[in-house]
């Protein structure tokens, strides 16, 4: 579903990505992971349109995306759930989840049975409709920040280290919210620095360093050898 080959970016005279080649099957669950600085979330800006790539190519569902601008990404149905919890906290949940589907403002019915999926998939959600975002705890407005990007009908998400700066319950609860969308047919990329729910939830996983991708390999290996210690660590 998603094929980027020798990806570049830079921020100014920063170069950060250098030659990125990764692949992501439809229906399939793949983890980048690295430490803090190797580029993991700039890959995924890059692919979501916020970042204009130096050189390379990036395919998505069997077309060319790389330069096109995010509102056009998301419409060909590539989504991104960027890190930080990025709600609008005076908004209230229901309004955060209907700026999801703005890109399918025209379609009043489909979206209205979107939401309704989305509250049933988050029932803390639908408990707190008319309640502003800001004041849900940092797993509630993860949730929130996942939910909404769903409004917008992805068939491939990215999700850029969705456990961040959450208490353990939430972690877990994360975990379990990424295995449903999963389950309803979403293809995920997940950037995540809790390399054990990463492997957990992943079928294949991407390894950064210096901006290149240092290591590919299936996670049920990662799982029962050094590879990861040793090219994540060095």
């Amino acid at each position: 579903m998603l094929r980027v080959s020798g990806l570049e970016a830079a921020y100014g005279k920063l170069q950060v990505l250098r030659g990125v080649s990764l692949t992501v099957r439809a229906g399939s669950v793949a983890a980048l992971l690295g430490g803090n600085g190797t580029g993991k979330s700039t890959a995924l800006r890059t692919i979501a349109g916020l970042l204009r790539p130096s050189a390379g190519e990036i395919e998505f569902d069997g077309a060319r995306i790389e330069g096109l601008a995010a509102h056009q990404v998301v419409r060909r149905g590539l989504g991104l759930v960027p890190q930080g919890k990025d709600v609008f906290p005076r908004l209230t949940v229901h309004e955060n989840l209907m700026m999801g589907g703005f890109v399918r403002r025209g379609d009043r019915a489909g979206l209205a049975m979107d939401l309704e999926r989305v509250y049933a998939t988050f029932p803390m959600l639908a408990a707190r409709r008319r309640q502003p975002a800001g004041t849900l705890s940092g797993g509630e407005q993860q949730m929130l920040a996942i939910g909404r990007a769903l409004m917008a009908r992805p068939k491939c998400l990215m999700l850029d280290e969705p456990s961040a700066a959450l208490a353990p319950r939430a972690v877990d609860e994360v975990a379990r919210v990424i295995e449903a969308v999963h389950r309803q047919g979403v293809t995920l990329l997940l950037v995540e620095q809790n390399v054990a729910m990463a492997l957990a939830l992943a079928e294949y996983a991407y390894v950064m360093r210096d901006g290149r991708i240092a290591l590919e390999e299936r996670t049920e290996r990662l799982r029962n050898t050094d590879l990861l210690r040793v090219y994540y660590l060095g």
